[in-house]
């Protein structure tokens, strides 16, 4: 596998706790000129006879430095967690016998190449008041870039980024997926494309009326879904209804591909690389379980099917075929203009004005919220 997991363990180890950073993280260039790293740590308080643990700071530092990329204290610490810990006056609490997520999106200064690897300092309060630290939790960076891959949309379109890389509260980065004993994320980088016409809008249709709305009155319905590297079809599904936009979906309890995408194609684009296409159109689908497809081709049409709110594109790359136990990897667009940011606020409101301030990028992942055109 190209980009392999690694495991971190606090060196100096006066806390009782286990530090986990179950998947590397690879810098990649996002579209606001930054690079940045997104990871997890898993921050265990081990022994349940110790009591909880305070939390006071959380720092990240580039291999050999003693300079933190990112220092995170009170709130902060609070805001990057899940679940959602109790919050004190100096930090947050770490419940015994508990494991902890810290969603961490590290920007490198301006100018700074990415470091070969990272380690931490947290400091903790145990139930007795006595002060501790963990310093270390080395990991090591992949050596090896992000994937460069081709666009899954035309040209000629905006598109925005939601639920996009960067957001940990998103529905994508910030679901973990405990299953078969295995804990991952399979959606970490994942993007959910909307298509917008050139005023910033999904669809020109009065908020109180969205709900009645039907697909076709969104702008990026039915439009061509491209492969976005030659690759084979590893898994394929059509015939699945289209949803009613904005409205109530059957609540279900199946995790797997079949249980959340609808209509979707699978592409294996390189040895452990998987494109995962997702709410496709019923009746799109144009290729089978096995084919050969070659980048640019046509797969199928955007659609609504699936867990869908509204017609879009659910994109993203893993280590495996399946939604289950796969882990979610990064990848760059070799180009695509950033138009600028949108919100719900006028992605959603046909008065809104919307100004685009284009700027291109080559090699480089476009982040949450943000408006692109592809070439």
């Amino acid at each position: 596998m190209w980009m392999s997991a690694a495991v971190a363990i606090g060196q100096k180890f006066d806390a009782p706790v286990e530090a986990r950073v179950p998947m590397s993280p690879t810098p990649v260039l996002g579209s606001d000129g930054r690079m940045h790293l997104a990871y997890e740590m898993h921050l265990t308080n081990f022994y349940a006879s110790n009591g909880p643990l305070r939390l006071n700071e959380l720092s990240v530092f580039p291999q050999g430095s003693s300079t933190p990329l990112a220092t995170y204290k009170g709130k902060e610490l609070a805001e990057i967690a899940k679940p959602h810990p109790e919050e004190t006056a100096n930090g947050i609490t770490l419940p015994a016998g508990s494991r902890t997520v810290f969603f961490l999106w590290i920007t490198l200064p301006e100018g700074m190449a990415p470091p070969p690897g990272l380690w931490h300092r947290m400091s903790f309060q145990d139930a007795k008041g006595i002060q501790r630290t963990l310093q270390g939790a080395a990991v090591t960076l992949p050596g090896v870039p992000a994937i460069m891959i081709a666009p899954p949309l035309r040209g000629g379109r905006n598109w925005l980024v939601s639920e996009g890389p960067g957001n940990a509260h998103s529905h994508h980065w910030g679901s973990l997926l405990a299953l078969n004993g295995v804990v991952t994320i399979p959606q970490r980088y994942a993007i959910d494309f909307v298509g917008l016409n050139a005023r910033g809008h999904a669809i020109e249709i009065s908020p109180e009326k969205i709900r009645d709305s039907a697909n076709a009155d969104w702008f990026g319905y039915d439009s061509d879904v491209l492969a976005v590297a030659d690759g084979i079809v590893r898994d394929a599904r059509d015939g699945q209804p289209d949803g009613r936009p904005l409205n109530p979906h059957p609540e279900g309890n199946d995790l797997t591909a079949r249980g959340l995408y609808g209509n979707f194609v699978v592409l294996e684009i390189a040895p452990g690389v998987f494109a995962h296409y997702a709410h496709l159109r019923p009746g799109s689908v144009r290729v089978r379980l096995g084919e050969h497809v070659h980048r640019g081709e046509v797969l199928a049409h955007l659609g609504d099917s699936g867990n869908s709110a509204a017609p879009h594109l659910h994109f993203h790359l893993s280590d495996k075929p399946v939604f289950e136990e796969s882990e979610g990897l990064p990848f760059r667009f070799a180009r695509f203009t950033n138009e600028g940011d949108a919100g719900e606020q006028v992605v959603l409101s046909p008065s809104a004005l919307w100004t685009p301030h284009p700027v291109k990028y080559q090699e480089a992942l476009p982040l949450d919220g943000t408006v692109i055109e592809f070439p």
